[in-house]
């Protein structure tokens, strides 16, 4: 997989490709599509919500620059997939998931693969996670209409943001600095998730 469907389609950070490697992503899926695990694109998971394809969990992962110090928010937890590549990229992982089910199912499987710094929460992802702010990076797996001002908020001042911007079949990927008192955004290409959902995503 990590060949064929991420390193062949540009994405040259051997730590992430390595981090890639040693995840089982065919357990984070339900075991009807479990064969199709390590194919390219992107799985359902319930409860209407997919796992990311590679490569776009890669190119997201590297456009975050992580060297391997930082504290991450990530929001749309899933099943735990991307934390769990995350969490061997970074020092710590804070996951936000509103689907209490997805939730309960990724924090199994991070104690299963004996993954100690990522935690997950269930809550309106939309609103960050204030208590442990700031963050060095954060990363949104499903595409809001702008970029939410509480992450804004709480990205520390040297930080990254990377997030999908826009609605079905218009979304772009856009990774957010802080640039003074606003924000400067760099245009990543296009991108395809399901809605983020919350007070400062769409509305249900």
């Amino acid at each position: 997989m990590v060949e064929r469907h991420v390193a062949a389609r540009g994405i040259a950070d051997e730590r992430i490709l390595q981090a890639m490697r040693e995840v089982p992503r065919h357990k984070f899926v339900p075991a009807v599509v479990a064969a199709k695990a390590y194919g390219p694109g992107a799985l359902p998971i319930g409860a209407k919500q997919t796992i990311s394809q590679p490569f776009i969990v890669a190119k997201m992962i590297e456009l975050l620059e992580l060297r391997g110090t930082e504290k991450v928010l990530e929001i749309g937890t899933g099943t735990g997939y991307q934390a769990a590549v995350l969490s061997k990229l970074c020092a710590k992982v804070f996951s936000i998931e509103r689907i209490n089910d997805l939730a309960l199912r990724a924090a199994e499987l991070f104690r299963e693969l004996k993954i100690h710094n990522a935690s997950v929460k269930v809550f309106d992802g939309t609103y960050g996670w204030s208590d442990q702010a700031p963050f060095d990076r954060i990363i949104v797996a499903a595409a809001a209409p702008a970029v939410p001002d509480p992450l804004v908020q709480q990205l520390a001042r040297t930080g990254k943001l990377v997030l999908p911007i826009g609605e079905a079949g218009k979304q772009r990927l856009a990774r957010v600095v802080r640039v003074g008192t606003g924000v400067k955004i760099e245009d990543c290409g296009t991108a395809e998730f399901v809605p983020l959902v919350g007070r400062f995503g769409w509305r249900e």
